[in-house]
């Protein structure tokens, strides 16, 4: 009978090479399990069976790794853009998916969105953004500022909704009898409800400036509101 050689105690056999693809989706694995801080290259490796030192062939560090995992995690964005649909509806399409995104991974998320680097020019959401912006008129030097204000905003939201704060902020109350009776009611509020209030008004916002901007540039040409007379 042939003698089989077993590796030595203490050790692990690794059949599967390392790739980078593959120490991400680990790594996504174990943040969403336990969080960002609770990650090291050491958990990593022992996740990955493989040597504590193997990752550091692919990734240097653990900034290097939440990049990595970051930009898999941006790169799974998908969203339908309808392109004869309303610009309103597209960007209402734009922030919903990306709200689906950021609960699929609310530990990673929460992170990457203290992060200044986290949104980059060929992400698919920020194009998608830039070109729907691009529909109603937006001057196109104007573009960029807009959508960052409007990604700062509903980063702000979501992470209000991932920590928890946004529930227990709708929830305040004046410690007044008054108050007290009408809690239960106030405490119904619902998250989706809350965001979808939200999109309404940075959508109405930008109507009316819009709206402002035509009106402005109508009554330059002589052809606003008694332009005649």
């Amino acid at each position: 009978m042939k003698k089989v050689t077993r590796p030595p105690r203490g050790t692990r056999r690794r059949d599967v090479p390392l790739t980078e693809a593959g120490i991400y989706a680990t790594a996504l694995q174990l943040i969403d399990a336990d969080g960002v801080e609770a990650l090291t290259m050491r958990k990593l490796a022992t996740a990955l069976d493989a040597n504590p030192m193997s990752p550091y062939h692919h990734v240097p560090n653990k900034d290097a790794l939440l990049r990595g995992v970051v930009r898999m995690v941006g790169a799974q964005f998908r969203t339908v853009i309808v392109e004869d649909a309303p610009w309103q509806e597209r960007i209402r399409l734009l922030a919903t998916d990306f709200r689906k995104l950021a609960h699929r991974h609310p530990n990673l998320m929460t992170y990457s969105f203290s992060q200044p680097d986290f949104i980059q020019p060929e992400d698919p959401f920020w194009a998608a953004l830039i070109a729907t912006l691009e529909a109603p008129g937006v001057p196109p030097e104007e573009i960029p500022q807009v959508a960052a204000l409007m990604c700062a905003v509903v980063i702000g939201v979501l992470i209000a909704e991932l920590t928890g704060a946004l529930h227990q902020w709708s929830n305040l109350q004046p410690n007044t009898p008054a108050a007290d009776e009408n809690r239960s009611a106030s405490a119904d509020l619902e998250e989706d409800h809350m965001f979808r209030l939200v999109l309404d008004t940075i959508i109405t916002g930008l109507e009316s400036r819009l709206a402002a901007a035509g009106e402005g540039e109508g009554a330059h040409r002589g052809v606003g509101p008694g332009a005649g007379s």
